[in-house]
């Protein structure tokens, strides 16, 4: 596939007219959206401001390219764009960016279609292609210059392969010779058997893999190229690992380089120089990655089969931020089961008004998502992840093990966040512990050491200390709970409300949501009053941002009146995050009218005692409630508020 059939040039923009980074965006979004190539620019726009979060995609040298592989994609595209005064696109190197590629990729994107924006990839490290295509006037140069570069890379590969093929033979035939000359007196050998090219490995990868990862690989071997170093490179990309490295290849290098935004597996690297960088450092400053790898400038790396970084120069971050991670890491892969099990419960209390206790099918779904299915492994399941994220691999066991003892024990969801913490810390400590013994023992750590000792630590704690210290706090706080009165309940419900709208999915959402689901698991899901709250406060965002772009159209552009529908959806099915793209448009007027409405929201399921016995589901399990109607009611008053208030307060569109 050519390059040129994702880049049509119907939607490409020789003269970009914007001067900020997210008008950029914006306009690149609207010649997808204009297109047809995209079905939800909201969305969309969604996945390219996360993918700026994690790193710019300003790469530096007057290059930016904002991707994202998503549902909201039609039909994989390339947008090219350029501007002549250029956009401070927050570049790696400071300049503004002057030529932009959005690259739009769909969730079941083909392999032909990823290796095809690889190759894309590849050709931007060209500084002399950038310069001409700043030069191109129409779209119908800039197709023809993309045609007749990929053209010469395409021969200069097919040149590349035949040279290997022949030095391969070359091999074998030196191999042939070595064989018959290992009886030949020493001086009479042939030197070059003894010779040795330097030679690294690296690793490169960033989050959606489909840019900066083949970027990195194709700057880091033309400048091995030109410092006579042979480098083997494996990519991480969409299609997954390409060009794996092998354990020789491990062996024979001098240093590994790891160029990567994400986690690559690293423990196959033990006892190696390994320099960690991010992917951009692989684009911009691969000399200095390979020269440091072939010095021995860097460090070396131990695993301890674990896989945790020991590098000096390994990110690191604050306390707070480490503790969110490795907290988020724990709630993220418990909300599959939170979701599935609590669907499913749902349908199955739904069925008991219908059929009553004694039907099949209500004794099923409640096998399947309740207590013996997948809300067993709610707990278990958070404290493993959390530990996992602290202590790597042999951390998961033991913070599944105490969080299965936290469950038993009726310290509920505190013990299973003190189980992951404890488990990860604990596995920490071992390999401090175990770090002076011998290093023929090394590969006894992970399967013998660590899951021994660690689970026993970590069970001897929480049977003593943790499960009764936590029991008595999460039985007492059951009991508050049960015993608010109507005042203080209400307090807390304008509280949760309120926090499930200040980051819309961030550090405070994610906060109440896991309280409320504690209070839910905890008092075996017949107390769902904190839950009614948290619902009713997360859905009031999206459906707050549909009214508002509904009634008060003159406020919106035509595109975010399209995406204020979408927010009909999300909302009613309790997905806070469909706000997301507006709040970062204007933060200060959408985040304070949707806190203030959710705040109300939440207040008012507690005046109401409303109790919802479902962990997810929004207006799908609002029928559960054992006052549905004042539910819906709740929602309703805090969306108008919400809704009308950014109405009222929104700027008017400028007139052009």
């Amino acid at each position: 596939m050519r390059i040129t059939d994702l880049m049509i040039q119907e939607t490409m923009i020789m003269d970009l007219k914007a001067v900020t980074k997210e008008a950029a965006i914006d306009e690149l979004i609207g010649s997808l959206a204009a297109s047809g190539r995209i079905n939800d620019p909201v969305l969309f726009k969604e996945m390219i401001l996360k993918r700026e979060a994690e790193s710019s995609t300003g790469i530096g040298g007057g290059i930016a390219m904002p991707h994202a592989k998503t549902k909201a994609v039609n039909e994989p595209t390339v947008v090219f764009a350029k501007s002549s005064g250029g956009v401070d696109f927050e570049a790696l190197d400071g300049e503004a960016a002057h030529v932009f590629f959005m690259i739009a990729a769909p969730e079941g994107a083909g392999n032909t279609h990823l290796r095809t924006l690889a190759a894309l990839s590849r050709l931007l490290i060209d500084a002399e292609f950038i310069a001409q295509l700043m030069k191109a006037e129409t779209p119908a140069e800039v197709t023809a210059l993309f045609d007749s570069k990929q053209a010469v890379e395409e021969a200069a590969k097919a040149e590349r392969e035949a040279a290997k093929k022949r030095e391969a033979a070359q091999k074998d035939a030196k191999n042939k010779h070595r064989e018959s000359d290992i009886a030949a007196p020493a001086d009479q050998r042939d030197v070059s058997a003894v010779a040795s090219t330097p030679f690294v490995v690296a690793v490169t990868a960033c989050p959606t893999g489909i840019a900066h990862t083949f970027m990195a690989e194709d700057a880091l071997k033309k400048k091995a190229q030109e410092m006579g170093v042979e480098i083997r490179v494996e990519t991480n990309g969409s299609e997954g690992a390409q060009n794996v490295l092998t354990e020789e290849d491990i062996r024979r290098a001098s240093g590994v380089i790891i160029a990567a935004d994400k986690n690559v597996e690293m423990a196959r690297f033990n006892g190696k120089p390994v320099l960690q960088r991010p992917v951009s450092d692989g684009i911009r400053k691969s000399e200095e990655l390979i020269r440091k790898a072939m010095g021995g400038e860097a460090p070396i790396y131990r695993s301890d089969g674990g896989g945790e970084p020991k590098a000096k120069d390994a990110e690191k971050g604050s306390i707070g931020t480490k503790v969110y991670k490795d907290l988020m890491n724990g709630i993220s892969h418990m909300l599959p089961f939170v979701v599935g099990g609590g669907i499913l419960l749902a349908i199955s209390f739904l069925i008991e008004q219908l059929a009553g206790e004694d039907h099949p099918l209500f004794q099923l779904l409640q096998t399947i998502g309740g207590g013996d299915g997948a809300f067993h492994f709610l707990i278990p399941v958070l404290a493993g992840f959390i530990a996992l994220s602290i202590g790597d691999r042999p951390a998961l066991m033991p913070g599944m093990v105490g969080g299965l003892m936290a469950l038993n024990s009726n310290s509920g969801f505190l013990g299973g966040l003190a189980a992951g913490f404890l488990a990860g810390y604990v596995v920490i400590l071992l390999r401090k512990a175990f770090a002076g013994l011998p290093r023929a023992l090394d590969g006894l750590k992970p399967i013998l050491l660590y899951p021994v000792v660690g689970l026993l630590i970590t069970g001897t704690i929480m049977f003593y200390l943790f499960d009764p210290f936590f029991s008595w706090i999460n039985l007492g706080l059951i009991d508050i709970l049960n015993n608010l009165g109507t005042g203080n309940a209400v307090i807390l419900g304008l509280i949760l409300g309120g926090m499930m709208s200040i980051d819309m999915g961030g550090p405070f959402n994610k906060a109440a949501y896991a309280f409320a689901i504690g209070v839910f698991t905890s008092s075996g899901n017949t107390n769902g009053a904190m839950m009614a709250a948290v619902m009713a406060g997360g859905m009031v965002p999206p459906l707050a941002i549909a009214l508002a772009t509904t009634f008060f159209k003159h406020k919106f552009t035509e595109q975010e009146r399209k995406s204020g529908v979408t927010n009909y959806v999300m909302g009613l099915s309790f997905i806070t995050e469909g706000a997301i793209p507006f709040a970062a448009a204007d933060p200060l007027r959408v985040l304070t009218s949707c806190i203030l409405g959710s705040a109300v929201a939440g207040g008012l399921t507690q005046l109401w005692s409303i109790n919802v016995p479902a962990p997810h589901g929004g207006i799908f399990v609002a029928a559960l409630a054992n006052h549905a109607l004042l539910f819906l009611l709740s929602v309703l008053i805090g969306s108008v508020i919400s809704g009308v208030l950014l109405g009222v307060w929104k700027k008017p569109l400028e007139r052009k």
